[in-house]
C-alpha cells in the first residue's frame, strides 16, 4: 500500500521522529510505513490521517 506520509511531512518541516511522537509510535514505525513495509493498525491510520487532516483514503493509496 503506498501512502503521502513522506511528502507530507516534508511540507511540514517534520522528521519522522516528530510525526512518530505525534502518533505514538516508534521512528522505526513511520520509517517502515513510509517505506510500504509495514501496514500500519487502523488505530495508528486513523491518528495519521488525523494529524495531516485527512481521510485514511486521501492518505493512503491502494495499489493492487
Amino acid at each position: 500500500m503506498k501512502n503521502r506520509i513522506p511528502e507530507l511531512r516534508a511540507e511540514r518541516a517534520w522528521t519522522q521522529a516528530d510525526l512518530a511522537q505525534r502518533v505514538s509510535v516508534s521512528r522505526q514505525t513511520i520509517n517502515a510505513i513510509e517505506k510500504g513495509k509495514f501496514d500500519p493498525s487502523l488505530p495508528v491510520a486513523f491518528r495519521l490521517a488525523k494529524v495531516f487532516n485527512l481521510t485514511i483514503e486521501e492518505l493512503f493509496i491502494d495499489d493492487q
